[in-house]
């Protein structure tokens, strides 16, 4: 089983996600296959196939969240190593391709967003950074080539 790595806020977030799905859109799209019924010969009717697929992907999405939660570590501050770096680390990096600064926090995947900085322990660059230290160089092997980054500082 996969672990998942959330913080207490990105678990908070889940939950309430969870139960938004379980008491909101479980109970709407119910309601749509019992009208999609009433429309006739379910064989031939579209709202009917619709509202069945978008019921499959709900419950789909209810069940993965489920599994997370179920298997998920909380990453807290306490916790967080700032000697090497870990999961929940926040680290400086200085990108020697393109002579500049980068920061990345390093989070589980189901709360990454690298457009905003947030990057997955299991990324090619979060998982090649775990366990440095600072003024480490890491090479990151990418497809596009590999890529050097010196580890300039690392915070919580």
């Amino acid at each position: 089983m996969e672990k998942h790595y959330l913080t207490p806020e990105g678990k908070k977030q889940l939950e309430e996600k969870l139960n938004h799905y379980k008491t909101v859109l479980r109970p709407e799209v119910v309601k749509e296959i019992g009208m999609a019924r009433e429309y006739g010969d379910l064989s031939e009717n579209s709202e009917y196939e619709a509202a069945k697929d978008k019921q499959a992907l709900i419950e789909a999405e209810i069940s993965e969240m489920e599994d997370i939660l179920l298997n998920c570590e909380i990453i807290k501050k306490k916790d967080v190593n700032i000697d090497s770096v870990s999961i929940g680390s926040s680290v400086k990096l200085y990108d020697e391709e393109f002579d500049e600064e980068v920061t990345y926090k390093i989070l589980g995947s189901t709360e990454s967003d690298p457009l905003n900085g947030i990057i997955s322990n299991v990324s090619p660059v979060g998982s090649a950074l775990l366990g440095h230290k600072k003024g480490e160089t890491v090479t990151v092997n990418m497809q596009s080539g590999a890529i050097r980054y010196k580890i300039l500082d690392i915070k919580m």
